[in-house]
């Protein structure tokens, strides 16, 4: 066996499925949210608009289709709020998603709350600290850099000088915050067994078409297309070139990744076949310990 640079354990000759099905990605992800270091779970009606706010009108149409999102997944990115008084909080930004969320018929929104709304310093330390947690997914990381940039009012560059990144870094990562909802919220999910990676959501933020990216999304968890095949499918449709195909996987197929999966502690497990019979497996791993893990139980193995 071999280690790649990504952090994966790769084999031959495997037999190819896809991980997880669509209902794990597509299942609410508010009380995840609200997991969250930092995040808390607020009445609606205990927080009152912001009197900075300058925006006035908001276009119906989109709100009611945020709406229907946040119906079917949940609120993915917390508002923030500064508590003003024992039980009452006075909106920081956020507004688009709290009108939507009353509109969906909600009772409670995630969210950060300050005590301080100058304390600058204070966010700043916290949010980095936050930054600094290995188990943070991608949409988590792009929450954090447009929280600190709408918060503290910094530019791309001011926030790549305060916490060692630089723009382009922060650029790429915040635009995974235009993906569509169910999108986002496949990045989201590190308990389920799928083949849906940042890599492949990079790949469709090419396509300047919401319903062309959720097209290719659904290909990629119905083929299990690789992050080249879904560069692939992308520049041939942004080409106007017929879209390559596919096979999909059998269900004896599916069966078998999951089966690999749990022999290894449920990790992500990647399998693809070529025409011709030949493929190969990979195992990712998040850290050390986890790469550890799973060369143990190779070893095993007789």
């Amino acid at each position: 066996m071999a280690t790649n640079k990504k952090g994966s354990v790769l084999g031959s000759n495997a037999l190819s499925a896809v991980g997880a099905g669509k209902d794990i990605l597509f299942s609410k992800s508010s009380n995840n949210v609200a997991n969250r270091q930092g995040v808390t779970e607020i009445a609606i009606e205990k927080i009152v608009p912001s009197k900075k706010q300058t925006r006035k009108t908001f276009d119906e149409e989109a709100l009611n289709q945020l709406a229907e999102s946040i119906k079917s997944l949940g609120v993915i990115s917390p508002i923030s709020v500064l508590r003003n008084g024992i039980d009452s909080y006075e909106l920081i930004y956020g507004e688009r998603r709290l009108r939507a969320s009353k509109i969906a018929g909600l009772e409670k929104i995630p969210a950060y709350v300050r005590t301080d709304v100058d304390d600058e310093k204070q966010l700043i330390i916290g949010v980095i600290e936050n930054l600094q947690r290995e188990d943070l997914d991608p949409i988590e990381i792009a929450q954090s850099y447009q929280r600190l940039i709408e918060e503290a009012n910094l530019t791309q560059d001011e926030l790549g000088k305060k916490i060692g990144k630089n723009r382009t870094t922060i650029a790429n990562s915040l635009r995974l915050l235009k993906l569509p909802p169910e999108i986002q919220t496949a990045l989201m999910n590190k308990d389920s067994n799928q083949s849906f990676t940042e890599g492949h959501a990079k790949a469709l933020l090419s396509l300047d078409d919401d319903n062309k990216q959720r097209d290719v999304f659904t290909s990629i968890l119905d083929k299990g297309l690789s992050v080249r095949e879904t560069e692939d499918l992308v520049r041939s449709l942004k080409e106007g070139k017929k879209a390559p195909k596919k096979t999909s996987k059998s269900e004896e197929q599916k069966a078998l990744q999951t089966k690999i999966s749990k022999k290894f502690n449920n990790a992500k497990v990647a399998l693809n076949i070529t025409s011709k019979g030949n493929g190969k497996i990979s195992i990712s791993f998040a850290n050390a310990d986890e790469m550890n893990a799973i060369v143990a139980l190779i070893d095993k193995i007789q």
